[in-house]
């Protein structure tokens, strides 16, 4: 039998697939290191968002940059599992622009209700980004006019165990953080399910 020259010559390599994603998880990864390195400091400075004043430049730097930091490499990487798992198929399909912006108004979103609603409490970590993604995920194969089953069991198991920890669980965890994600990732995926909308 004759060998296939072809496919036993065949090179694996390492592809770049996902580059928003993988940049999101690499600068997620210096935050939670620099927190480390620095007792914290770094984290409550630059990566984490509470109720400062709106004088001062970096609370408008943290409703953002806040989806970066991290408790610890437990809570970082318990998120990252989720963002390089969802990720990468949600910026193949949509693209990277598309995503950032799903990635942006979540992180705002989230940032600020808890500035409004919870001024004694600090908000960290891509929590509300991984629902945003199990969200926009479960829809992707939305049409017009219809909505997938499967999108209606994943909102109630994932929204439906947040609000009931948020009601009867006392913990460090924000489920208000994951529900405004998932229901701006749901919003995200019915709106791009439009002929209109799309990959960019």
């Amino acid at each position: 039998m004759a060998n296939d020259s072809s496919s036993s010559s065949r090179k694996w390599r390492i592809t770049l697939n996902a580059p928003l994603v993988l940049a999101f998880a690499a600068l997620c990864l210096v935050a939670t290191a620099l927190g480390a390195l620095t007792n914290d400091a770094s984290t409550r400075l630059l990566f984490s968002t509470y109720h400062s004043s709106l004088a001062d430049p970096l609370t408008y730097v943290r409703a953002f940059t806040h989806v970066l930091g991290h408790s610890g490499w437990g809570h970082l990487v318990g998120n990252m599992a989720y963002v390089l798992l969802l990720g990468p198929l949600l910026e193949e399909k949509y693209g990277w622009r598309t995503l950032l912006e799903v990635m942006l108004v979540t992180a705002l979103a989230c940032s600020l209700v808890n500035y409004v609603f919870f001024p004694n409490q600090a908000l960290l970590g891509a929590s509300g980004i991984v629902f945003a993604f199990i969200l926009l995920g479960s829809v992707t194969s939305a049409q017009q006019g219809e909505i997938p089953l499967t999108f209606i069991l994943v909102a109630l198991i994932f929204l439906g165990q947040q609000i009931y920890e948020g009601v009867f669980v006392a913990d460090n965890v924000s489920q208000l953080s994951h529900i405004i994600g998932g229901l701006v990732g749901a919003a995200a995926g019915f709106f791009l399910a439009r002929p209109e909308g799309g990959k960019e």
